[in-house]
């Protein structure tokens, strides 16, 4: 039989930074501390790595989305697009994090692959 290992559960604090990069923009740093977490332990750690990665596009994403949306708020399209836009990362970011605790890595819909 080939079976493939199980896969290494992440640490305490590997675990703890996934959940901190999904909720960074709960506690006001927005992509600051996905892209920071990203570089510092890329090498060390491919599910902090993974999340965030995964987190960082994601509020990359939303800050492109954001921008687009200012010119449309002179129409009127762009105020219920930035609502939309603010739950959606709500409620994301909450599944995401929950996501991480279990030990995996959520990919958020329409997020652009900037890092990959």
């Amino acid at each position: 039989m080939n079976e493939t290992p199980p896969a290494i559960a992440p640490s305490g604090n590997h675990k703890i930074w996934g959940i901190l990069v999904h909720l960074s923009g709960f506690i006001g740093v927005g992509f600051i501390l996905p892209l920071v977490v990203y570089f510092a332990m890329r090498h060390e750690s491919e599910y902090v790595a993974g999340n965030a990665r995964s987190a960082l596009n994601f509020h990359l994403s939303l800050l492109l989305y954001g921008i687009c949306c200012i010119p449309l708020i002179f129409i009127l399209v762009g105020i219920p697009l930035l609502i939309l836009m603010a739950l959606a990362s709500f409620v994301l970011s909450i599944v995401a994090a929950i996501k991480a605790s279990d030990g995996g890595c959520f990919h958020y819909p329409l997020s652009i692959p900037f890092f990959s």
